[in-house]
């Protein structure tokens, strides 16, 4: 296992901890301290995968997240299987196991070759529309054949984890920008957070050729490094990417915490760390120091492997000790790109040329440029490499003179023998996380770069802000830093700044796609985007074909799509368009990135919320009792809900549901419903945003009192209803539904923040604060009298009113309201009562009657009283007319209250919508299907004209017969009339439209 291209000395490898590994089955050899990537090169790995679209043979070109073809299968069991994983950011472990996504192939090459021609960039749009009826077929066989990697398919064996945190100022990337930044905002006393992706913290000092105060610039990084960890409001996060920035500084952070480690995460001291964690961070300040991208030079065979970054090529030599071939050509327009050529050669190896396409008089007096003169090495001037040669590893290149302004070669092309190309075409500041909130960069002639648009709260600096130059990049970073700091109250003292000699540099020139003899439709495929197999061909004909935007050619060519995200590729093709439609990049402009920055694994996005987390289970402050009582439960929500409790081993639901209805009706009940959405509104606007939330009005309901109120979707759609409390003038209890609380809070915080932000109104969920025990029934009043010092007389204490007191001894508020249509109170008294309440209930309440009742007995008692349940009575196309509850709407209210303009639609004016009616089965004993649909000929073909269906229906002993509710086409108007039900087994049940409420339509028990 010979590794064959690593240097006998040199990098920041531990040389004395070999490590193994196996690429596609094959073992080799690294050190602690590779990536997957510098192993693989220093064990002469040329071909890494093949190409997506045209299957071409692909190696490493890059050294970090730019990286486009290293994209790697990991895992060493199908357990611990994780796609698309970048070679480059992925350190090496003992016993790591990787695999191509797409495995080279040479029958595949040659077939990619040979049909390339007939797949030009769109051409499934032109392929695959005839005939229609293939689609299916095509869709199979398209998606199979896209995407990078697999899914495991059993069980991930590690764990993951989510951290909420809160710093005044987070700094993205830790190079020199980077560290600068933390250490001016560090030393103000503000809290920090300095993240960066790499497996060190360091960035582009940890490979530098220069010196900061005349060492080497690694010995600076590390007395940083150690002044901000003794620093206790400073937090280090090394292989920690900034994958989403979001409004108002959340940031998103993905930490690969543990997966340099091993293929299962082994146990530390006993315990079992996190394979990665997500940290869901709120910044005051971001220093956006995320440094910037070399960028490639595009010509002819491009994507051969051998053909890599200019400054990947350094970083592999001065990091990893690896040399990734044996004689270089460098491909440059700037100077930069002379470093690799100085180190390849200071490690021994052959630099064949350094082929710069600036002129002899512009680039001469550049300090690298003279560097290179003086060591012996051979430059051509105002040339480039315009192709190379080779067929799974480059074996020559092809350099002639070029012009760059008229974009053509000149005179005659000379070949040069080398197995390695590396190219520098200037740099792209890293904006892709200033884009994820929908700003677009700006384009700085003077860089040839797009730099981060001006943004609230957001600070670039160093390479992410266009600023290259090492003393440059040191100063800004700590004006940055200092910057961020006094944003958020705090003064950052002076920094000394390293003593960093100022290189003299040449002017870059501005070359993008290096010009062919041939045109380029003609010339051998120049790659733009190496992971998408986009040419510039295919851009060139995409704006033939009459894409002009930016964004459409992006879509027409997938240009930018994928993991890659246009990290070395969109400038060049930009560039591109640019030349094509004879316009500057400036006005040919950016497409905007998205989230995520690299690929982020699932389960750090899932976090602990899976398995028994994932929908955890509520349990009331009395779900103990309830087990020990025997009781049957069923969800509701996230909630375990009491569904009815059984006396005997014996007694079924329906005998017990029976029993409860009886024991309600005649004597009392008592129910848990601490399980409604609480949520208190507080505000001097709180009764304005109340009138516009609800179909109701509420500026006149006085302290004390209580209202029923609907709540519509804009679309006009009953969404929730509950009672709302006046608790004080500007302070109101509201309740919703057990299943909408969440979703009716977050409705509340959308209206209030987006349309209303100018009403003063807060929002509190307190479902969990409060217990509520309902008492219902004829003996309801003497029951709760015995405990309470409330006084419940009826003229006193009325209904929809709500009173402050004592019961069992403890702090309770008491409402007078009845789901049930008997006599009713709810108490409510903090969730830690909530027992001994419910204990006393029972002491006084045998000689009462009194019976624990569950939901399916609340569901018979409501809907015997024709009280309508959200999500059962309605599915989101029903409107308040719809269920006959005119009564609940405010139309004459001074400001328009959500729905109502929808309610004035042709469509929810018409008669014949599915309106709410009560069923009656001519046949008492039956008990009617829900979701049954009703026809009003039951003799008709099939298919029939369904005019409704049942929403609810249930036994009633109070009533002796079966009952439902339902919706008919004009129901309201069809009272008397009879209409069919047909079941699955062919029996036709016949039933009688009438009134909704079946029990006390007066509602005078309610009011005793």
């Amino acid at each position: 296992m010979t590794q064959t291209n690593r240097l006998d000395k040199g990098g920041r490898i531990d040389r004395q901890r070999p490590l193994t590994f196996t690429f596609n089955g094959q073992r080799y050899e690294g050190h602690a301290g590779d990536t997957l990537a510098s192993a693989l090169l220093a064990n002469g790995v040329d071909v890494v995968n093949r190409s997506f679209k045209y299957s071409r043979p692909r190696g490493i070109v890059a050294a970090g997240a730019e990286e486009p073809n290293a994209v790697m299968q990991m895992g060493a069991a199908e357990a611990t299987q994780i796609p698309n994983v970048r070679a480059t950011q992925q350190a090496l472990f003992d016993g790591l196991c990787a695999r191509s996504t797409n495995p080279h192939s040479e029958l595949l090459s040659k077939m990619g070759n040979l049909f390339s021609p007939l797949i030009p960039p769109g051409f499934y749009y032109k392929t695959f529309m005839q005939p229609a009826s293939m689609w299916m077929t095509y869709e199979k066989v398209i998606r199979k054949a896209a995407g990078l990697g697999r899914s495991p398919r059993e069980n991930d064996p590690d764990h993951y984890e989510h951290i909420k945190r809160h710093c005044d100022v987070l700094v993205i990337g830790a190079g020199p920008a980077g560290l600068a930044a933390a250490l001016a905002a560090g030393r103000s006393g503000a809290r920090v957070i300095l993240c960066d992706e790499q497996e060190e913290l360091g960035g582009s000092l940890l490979d530098s050729r220069e010196l900061l105060d005349g060492r080497e610039a690694s010995t600076w990084v590390e007395s940083v490094l150690a002044e901000l960890a003794e620093m206790d409001d400073v937090l280090l996060l090394p292989r920690t990417t900034a994958n989403g920035l979001h409004d108002h500084n959340f940031v998103t952070l993905y930490e690969r915490r543990a997966e340099h480690l091993g293929d299962k995460i082994p146990e530390i001291d006993g315990l079992k760390p996190a394979r990665a964690c997500l940290h869901h961070v709120r910044a005051g300040q971001v220093v956006l120091a995320t440094g910037a991208h070399e960028r490639p030079l595009v010509y002819a065979h491009n994507d051969l492997p051998g053909n890599m970054l200019a400054g990947a090529v350094s970083t592999y030599i001065r990091r990893y000790g690896v040399v990734p071939g044996r004689q270089l050509v460098v491909s440059t327009c700037h100077d930069d790109g002379y470093r690799a050529a100085l180190d390849w050669a200071e490690a021994g190896h052959r630099v064949v040329a350094i082929v710069d396409a600036r002129k002899h008089k512009d680039a001469a007096k550049g300090h690298w440029v003279k560097l290179a003169a003086e060591k012996g090495l051979q430059i051509i001037y105002g040339s480039a490499v315009i192709e190379a040669k080779g067929k799974n590893r480059v074996t020559g290149a092809r350099v002639a003179e070029i012009d760059i302004g008229k974009f053509e070669t000149r005179g005659s092309v000379t070949e040069l023998a080398c197995d390695t190309i590396a190219t520098s075409g200037g740099y792209n500041p890293v904006v892709h996380l200033s884009s994820h909130t929908g700003s677009r960069p700006t384009w700085r002639e003077d860089i040839m770069g797009f730099v981060p648009a001006k943004m609230t709260g957001l600070v670039p600096t160093g390479g992410a802000a266009g600023i290259y130059a090492l003393t440059d990049v040191l100063k800004s970073g700590v004006e940055a830093g200092s910057e961020a700091a006094d944003a958020c109250g705090w003064q950052s003292p002076s920094v000394d700044l390293p003593q960093v000699d100022r290189i003299d540099v040449a002017e870059a020139a501005p070359l993008f796609q290096v010009p062919h003899p041939k045109t380029t439709l003609r010339a051998p495929k120049q790659f733009v985007d190496l992971q998408n197999d986009v040419t510039a061909a295919a851009i060139e004909l995409a704006t033939r074909e009459g894409f002009e935007s930016i964004e459409h050619v992006k879509r027409y060519t997938a240009m930018g799509f994928g993991t890659d995200q246009g990290k070395l590729g969109n400038i060049n093709g930009m560039a591109v368009v640019a030349r094509c439609l004879k316009q500057s990049i400036a006005e040919t402009g950016t497409t905007v990135f998205r989230p995520n920055y690299t690929p982020v694994a699932f389960g750090a996005i899932a976090g602990p919320h899976r398995r028994e987390l994932f929908d955890p289970e509520r349990y009331t402050a009395l779900h103990a009792w309830h087990v020990e009582r025997g009781a049957k439960f069923e969800d509701v929500g996230q909630w375990k809900r009491p569904w009815y409790y059984p006396e005997r081993p014996d007694e079924t639901m329906h005998d017990a549901v029976a029993r409860e209805c009886s024991a309600v009706r005649e004597k009392v009940g008592v129910l848990d419903a601490s399980t409604l959405g609480k949520i208190d509104i507080q505000g001097k606007d709180v009764r304005e945003f109340l009138g516009r939330i609800y179909t109701n009005g509420w500026e006149k309901l006085a302290v004390g009192k209580a209202r029923y109120g609907l709540m519509c979707k804009d679309d006009g759609m009953v969404m929730d209803d509950g009672v709302t409390t006046c608790l004080a003038d500007n302070h109101f209890l509201m309740t919703t539904t057990t299943g909408g609380a969440a979703r009716i809070l977050e409705w509340l915080e959308l209206w209030h923040q987006t349309e209303w932000p100018e009403l003063d109104v807060s929002f509190t969920s307190v479902t969990d604060h409060w217990a509520t025990i309902t008492v219902t029934g004829p003996e309801a009043r003497n029951l709760l009298s015995e405990i309470s010092d409330i006084d419940l007389d009826r003229d006193t204490f009325k209904f929809m009113e709500w009173r402050e007191g004592e019961v069992a001894g403890v702090p309770a508020r008491v409402y007078r309201i009845s789901f049930t249509g008997e006599l009713s109170y709810e108490i409510n008294v903090q969730a830690h009562y909530a027992m001994h309440v419910w204990k006393k209930l029972f002491e006084h309440g045998d000689r009462y009657g009194l019976t624990p009742y569950g939901t399916e007995t609340m569901h018979v008692l409501r809907a015997e009283k024709g009280f309508i349940i959200v999500g059962q009575e309605t599915d989101g196309s029903v409107t308040p007319e719809d269920l006959g509850m005119q009564w609940c709407v405010g139309y004459n209210k001074p400001f328009s209250w959500i729905g109502k303009r929808a309610l004035s639609r042709p469509d929810t004016r018409r008669e014949d919508r599915k309106q709410m009616v009560g069923l009656k089965p001519v046949d008492r004993q039956v008990v009617l299907q829900e979701g049954a649909q009703i026809v009003l000929d039951p003799k008709q073909s099939i298919p029939m004209a369904m005019v409704g269906h049942v929403t609810s229906s249930y036994y009633s002993p109070t009533l002796g017969h079966g009952f439902a509710l339902a919706v008919v086409k004009g129901g309201q108007k069809r009272m008397g009339e009879r209409v069919y039900l047909p079941m699955a087994d062919g029996a036709t049940h016949v039933a009688e439209i009438v009134s909704p409420v079946f029990y006390d339509p007066k509602g005078d028990r309610q009011n005793v």
